[in-house]
């Protein structure tokens, strides 16, 4: 069994979605356009598939229909998610035109048809949706604060990170309240055997989003909310 194939197992990615995901890897390794460092597919495999894919366990996740996966860059986690839960559309987020020219060639390579590109500041996009997702793009005030406007009532965020210092931890729980959000749980996750000190945290909408938000772009980072 591949490496690929055992992840499609544990998560439950069914073959037209592994096709996808090959495809999209083989792209990866040799597109310079694909905003990674990681171009060996082995490699790709854990770090970024891997590490996607163990957002699938979250029941909001699993059951969610639409999902917006912000700062998209080379794609991870929305093409793996959208890989392995075909019945959701996932939109891919990204203010980077090259970015998004990539992303449309991925899309197109991997066959993906629950799938957009997005060409757009996270501030000036408007939606709402089942599951926000991001990873690798800020503080968990900044994201709290990028979510909230485009989260269902019910939705949630969920965030990839390390481990998270006491201070942004307690900030991003600060900033929650701010724009209607809670934070539910932070949940350590061991996508391959060498991975340490990964966490998915999230925060679920439970109040509407004030209508100053979002704030014009680049607030959210010069003035994050504490």
């Amino acid at each position: 069994m591949t490496r690929l194939e055992e992840l499609g197992r544990r998560f439950g990615v069914p073959p037209a979605g592994l096709a996808s995901l090959a495809a999209v890897l083989e792209l990866q390794a040799v597109d310079p356009a694909a905003s990674t460092t990681i171009r060996d597919v082995d490699a790709a495999l854990d770090r970024h598939v891997a590490d996607s894919l163990v957002a699938v366990d979250l029941p909001a996740v699993r059951a969610a229909r639409t999902i917006a996966d912000l700062g998209a860059g080379a794609g991870w986690p929305g093409l793996a998610l959208a890989a392995a839960l075909p019945d959701a559309r996932v939109s891919l987020v990204e203010s980077a035109a090259r970015h998004c020219r990539y992303l449309a060639r991925a899309v197109e390579v991997g066959g993906f048809e629950n799938v957009e590109v997005v060409h757009a500041r996270v501030e000036e996009w408007a939606a709402s949706v089942d599951v926000v997702t991001a990873r690798a793009l800020a503080s968990l005030p900044v994201l709290c604060e990028y979510a909230a406007p485009l989260l269902a009532d019910g939705g949630v965020l969920v965030a990839w990170k390390g481990t998270v210092p006491a201070e942004e931890a307690a900030s991003g729980a600060a900033a929650a309240v701010v724009v209607g959000l809670e934070p539910v749980e932070v949940v350590h996750v061991q996508p391959f055997p060498a991975a340490e000190g990964r966490t998915l945290h999230v925060f679920r909408k439970i109040a509407p989003t004030p209508d100053r938000f979002p704030r014009r772009p680049g607030m959210a980072v010069k003035r994050p909310l504490a």
